[in-house]
């Protein structure tokens, strides 16, 4: 009988695929992704995590103007893996000698980790599918990653935030000259937040006041299921809102419950209003 991989050696190796670029928060969910996957079973291992955009571009000629199959529809700096905060990810046989390709039930159990620990997953894309990947976006778009910024990620191993991102023009400077468009309409902006409490509950909160929640925190970057339909607003209070709600808190020095209540919504419109 062949040998177990190690679970050490799926790391190194992962560590090794993701880069020196990858963000460090982006990093260490990783590794965890990976223990909890090995204590299930389930041998995961970290494909492709930072590429340059030389190294982006010269993925995007395979099956262009290279050899190979098309594998991306994506240029240099269109990537979220040039900016390090995507990952790839394969599974393994069990002496580590075989990638398998498969998405099957353990395929999805480690996207269900990667999801608890604060990745999105690219399986749950409506457009296109993409099983391999998670990313950690914080809540910015591709196009404010080019215009500059960069994000702060929370830890949900320790619940710590990221260091201090690098700083460019206020992102009202970058709506005026056009840098970013901008995804917050009018009517998003004038939203009427509900007063009370709001969270997860048996059968789910429904209706208009989490449908006003919702469409708050999508103004602000703070989407219950981003990729997905109207990006989570469903009107449903459930394990995804109470995440989008946390981490909003988490990055407003708010108490961190996923419970939406006066001093979320009192932030949450501070933030609208500017």
């Amino acid at each position: 009988m062949a040998e177990k991989i190690g679970l050490q050696t799926l790391i190194d190796r992962s560590i090794r695929n993701m880069g020196s670029g990858i963000h460090k928060i982006v990093k260490e969910s990783a590794i965890e992704m990976i223990k909890q996957a090995y204590k299930e079973g389930i041998f995961v291992q970290i494909t492709s995590g930072y590429r340059s955009f030389a190294e982006q571009n010269k993925l995007y000629a395979q099956g262009r103007t290279a050899p190979g199959k098309i594998v991306t529809n994506a240029k240099g700096g269109q990537s979220n893996h040039n900016y390090g905060l995507a990952i790839d990810y394969v599974l393994l046989s069990a002496d580590g000698k075989k990638a398998l390709w498969t998405v099957n039930e353990k395929w999805r159990r480690v996207a269900q980790i990667g999801k608890s620990l604060g990745f999105s997953w690219g399986g749950d894309w409506k457009s296109f599918k993409d099983y391999p990947h998670l990313e950690m976006m914080g809540s910015l778009t591709l196009t404010q990653l080019q215009a500059g910024k960069r994000p702060f990620l929370v830890s949900f191993l320790s619940n710590k935030v990221s260091e201090k991102p690098i700083k460019t023009k206020p992102l009202e400077k970058l709506l005026e000259n056009g840098s970013i468009k901008s995804k917050t309409s009018t009517s998003e902006k004038s939203v009427i937040l509900p007063s009370g409490i709001l969270k997860i509950t048996k059968p789910l909160t429904k209706g208009s006041q989490v449908t006003a929640v919702q469409k708050a925190l999508s103004s602000l970057y703070f989407y219950p299921d981003k990729g997905a339909k109207n990006n989570g607003i469903d009107g449903y209070y459930g394990p995804k809102t109470a995440n989008a709600v946390k981490r909003f808190q988490l990055m407003n020095g708010l108490a961190a419950d996923g419970i939406y209540g006066p001093k979320t919504r009192n932030k949450m419109e501070q933030l609208l209003k500017k």
